[in-house]
């Protein structure tokens, strides 16, 4: 498999020069080892398993670290977790940057375990599943999201738009591994990545009874990725207690497969939703999950239009990791129904984000962002809606329109 360049590469050599040790964090199979092997090729490295110490690391790591001095690259750090003391009194030692990278795929283990051991000594890079423009390899190209938030009243950018349907991209998803993958495979891929998350990541972090009743709640999540969380909704239909789904659910959270937008809830504003907002982290995974076999099976699904949305966040998401102060992120919603699928605070300025699926946009479209541009007042800037369509413009004054393909 040909390696494509990622965003985070320039970040990454920047943490390691100026912290002692660096982790990358994200969920399996997103890149991890691979980007730090392609950064750092000079480097010895070790992967460590969650069933057998096959280096000795979790019995003695004073003699592992001996035996292998620092530079080293440590992968799933969360399964020799005795390490990590031993690491902090070396680089207490030593003063110097870029002494142990490291990587992780559980989010609440790992990063538990290192700030209670490595304070002030780590920097942390987060990864997800390859970006549109990593996949493409077009990482060179004009952003309009960047565009759009360095200056929100400058003209759209312009560029061809791609040959590969939508929804293709979105029925394929992020994932490295599917690179070389024909389309007829991909599904297979999709299956073993869900067969090893239960039986290594969620056994590890969990005491479950039952993979099944969890593959099922995996499952469900899938189906209800862009809308608001409800526990007991949930619950009911697993049959379980909420306080079980919510712990469910934080479970996914803390191994990178769901994400979550607490609601906005400025001082002016009255009567609004306080659920947060709950997104699959891959749309190839959620089709997998509700048995969508086939790009022009998911172009007619009523899963689409949230799945474009799920899509879109996450790369903004993504694109907004790489910043070493990035936006807060958030979604607005009133009882009454307006809504903001998207809104960013950055610099006390906010910049709300519409996503439609379809390929024109009317008045409709548009009554969100009203909404919350009179409820919010002065500190909103010009917003966004980025949609399906082909062609960048103003459908008003205070309005920015994108086509998917120029995030």
């Amino acid at each position: 498999m040909r390696y494509r360049t990622r965003q985070a590469e320039g970040r990454l050599r920047e943490l390691s020069l100026h912290f002692k040790v660096v982790l990358v964090t994200g969920a399996r199979q997103v890149g991890k080892s691979t980007l730090l092997r392609q950064v750092f090729p000079e480097l010895r490295a070790f992967t460590f398993d969650p069933d057998q110490d096959l280096y000795g690391a979790r019995a003695d790591p004073d003699l592992f670290l001996d035996n292998f001095p620092a530079p080293l690259l440590l992968d799933e750090i969360q399964y020799a977790p005795e390490l990590l003391p031993a690491i902090k009194r070396r680089v207490d030692e030593r003063d110097a940057p870029g002494q142990y990278l490291l990587s992780g795929s559980q989010n609440l283990q790992v990063l538990r375990q290192v700030s209670e051991s490595l304070a002030g000594r780590v920097g942390i890079l987060p990864l997800e599943g390859l970006s549109r423009r990593e996949l493409t390899e077009r990482g060179g190209e004009a952003s309009g999201l960047a565009a759009w938030l360095s200056d929100p009243d400058a003209a759209p950018p312009a560029a061809p738009a791609p040959a590969e349907a939508l929804p293709r991209i979105l029925w394929r998803g992020g994932m490295p591994g599917l690179l070389d993958f024909p389309d007829h495979l991909v599904p297979d891929y999709h299956r073993s990545y869900v067969q090893t998350y239960l039986e290594r990541d969620v056994r590890s972090l969990s005491e479950l009874r039952s993979l099944a009743d969890f593959g099922r709640f995996l499952g469900l999540s899938a189906a209800l990725t862009a809308q608001e969380i409800n526990d007991a909704q949930l619950g009911r239909e697993l049959g379980v207690s909420p306080p079980t789904a919510r712990a469910w659910r934080e479970l996914m959270v803390h191994s990178f497969q769901w994400w979550e937008l607490p609601p906005f809830q400025g001082n002016a504003v009255k009567r609004v939703s306080g659920r947060r907002k709950g997104h699959l982290a891959d749309t190839g995974l959620a089709c997998w999950l509700q048995r969508v076999s086939s790009p022009d099976a998911l172009a007619v699904s009523p899963l689409f239009g949230r799945l474009f949305e799920t899509w879109v966040v996450g790369e903004v998401r993504k694109a907004l990791s790489l910043l070493a102060t990035p936006p807060a992120m958030y979604h607005w919603r009133t009882a009454g129904g307006a809504e903001v699928d998207l809104v960013l605070e950055r610099d006390g300025r906010l910049f709300p984000l519409e996503i439609k699926a379809g390929s024109r946009l009317d008045g409709h479209a548009l009554q969100g962002l009203r909404a919350f541009r009179d409820t919010v007042g002065a500190r909103v800037a010009t917003a966004c809606v980025v949609y399906a369509g082909r062609e960048a413009y103003r459908p008003s004054r205070d309005v920015l329109a994108i086509p998917w393909f120029l995030l």
